[in-house]
């Protein structure tokens, strides 16, 4: 679960990404001051620098469509979906029964004979 200044500053980095104004800790901590949410120093210039050089627009409606755009994205999303299908494979080789192990028992090796 997300702490309450994590959340404090990611709502005010989209506040900011809304509005279409740059991400940077003085901004981050100007809106936090204004909704009076006290977090400690290092926050606002952690979420700014988490998010520099991302465009958080396009991140969020590419997390919001779902894997049913994904053929309409192109190649580039095309390869990821692809690479999906081995790690699935293998899980689906995991969930197989395991083979009943041999006890000790059954060797004649018991510990009480």
């Amino acid at each position: 679960m997300a702490s309450k200044a994590e959340l404090a500053c990611v709502y005010s980095a989209l506040i900011l990404v809304d509005d279409d104004v740059a991400v940077t800790g003085e901004k981050i901590q100007t809106i936090l001051k204004a909704a009076n949410v006290d977090v400690e120093p290092y926050w606002p210039g952690l979420f700014a620098k988490a998010l520099e050089g991302i465009n958080v627009k396009d991140l969020i409606t590419s997390l919001g469509s779902g894997v049913g755009a994904a053929p309409a994205a192109g190649g580039a999303a095309a390869a990821p979906a692809a690479g999906a299908a081995p790690a699935a494979a293998a899980k689906e080789e995991k969930k197989k029964e395991p083979e009943p192990e041999e006890s000790d028992d059954d060797m004649g090796l018991g510990l009480f004979d």
